[in-house]
């Protein structure tokens, strides 16, 4: 499997990261996760933007994308894959053994791997810890994901796949790589930005495409929501069909089901909205 590091195309079992690396010391990067289809990434655009954007949040420097755009189009070559989970990481690079970063240049590494199309619907916990709506990296796609990492094996524990959040002011937020919708007597709601939850790409296409309204909601909503449904770039539109037990009849729901048509339609119709 060959892969993108710092300026050229190499194989992944070459590929060496100083140990040095604020990203690996630190957690001092961001990265971006894409569908790719027949060697073809999915809103690219966006996520690039995304990227420069978080860059930009943590003091990184600029990202030169059309170097990232270029290292996308030389993995995506070098594997095809008729469907492929597509990575981007941008850390701080070498930096000294602590929080203070050093002078050398930020590490670039795209990397791809073969995925598998997630099934229509799924089951989804919730966990007692909440997201930081006020903290340094609220809405930032950071590799700094350990408390994803600890959320999500909760839910794989409990025969899950995703956990979802709170905020501290106990509103609905996401999830540990998803946004989440839910369904209010036939209207459909997702938490808006300012709860704290990452400005997900998948999200912000259903908004646009199927008039979801971004509304605050409290963390209870999700007990008495007649529909709940995941996205992500690997997910797009997902039903969550059992949440902490409790069986949501039905799921793909109404809602649900008309949502992830239009945004396959849309999908399929454009692949760089």
């Amino acid at each position: 499997m060959s892969i993108w590091f710092n300026g050229a195309l190499c194989e992944a079992d070459t590929a060496r990261v100083s140990v040095f690396d604020h990203g690996l010391t630190v957690g001092d990067g961001v990265f971006e996760t894409l569908k790719t289809t027949a060697g073809r990434p999915f809103a690219l655009t966006r996520h690039l933007a995304r990227l420069a954007d978080g860059a930009r949040s943590l003091g990184l420097p600029e990202p030169d994308l059309d170097e990232v755009r270029h290292a996308c189009t030389a993995v995506l070559d070098a594997n095809p894959l008729p469907l492929g989970r597509l990575r981007i990481t941008y850390t701080g690079g070498v930096s000294p053994l602590g929080s203070d970063r050093g002078t050398a240049a930020p590490t670039l590494v795209v990397a791809l791997v073969e995925a598998t199309r997630h099934p229509d619907s799924t089951a989804a916990v919730t966990v007692p810890w909440t997201r930081n709506e006020r903290g340094a990296l609220a809405g930032l796609k950071s590799t700094s994901y350990a408390e994803n990492v600890v959320a999500l094996a909760r839910a794989r524990e409990q025969g899950a796949t995703e956990a979802l959040f709170a905020n501290t002011a106990g509103a609905l937020c996401e999830g540990t790589g998803s946004n989440v919708f839910v369904v209010l007597d036939g209207e459909l709601h997702t938490p808006p930005l300012a709860s704290g939850c990452l400005p997900g790409i998948t999200r912000a296409l259903v908004v646009e495409w199927t008039g979801a309204k971004e509304t605050e909601l409290p963390f209870d909503v999700l007990d008495r929501a007649d529909e709940v449904f995941l996205t992500s770039s690997l997910r797009d539109v997902q039903a969550v069909h059992t949440l902490d037990g409790r069986q949501l009849p039905g799921a793909p729901g109404p809602v649900t089901t008309k949502a992830a048509r239009i945004f396959d339609e849309h999908a399929t119709a454009d692949l760089d909205p």
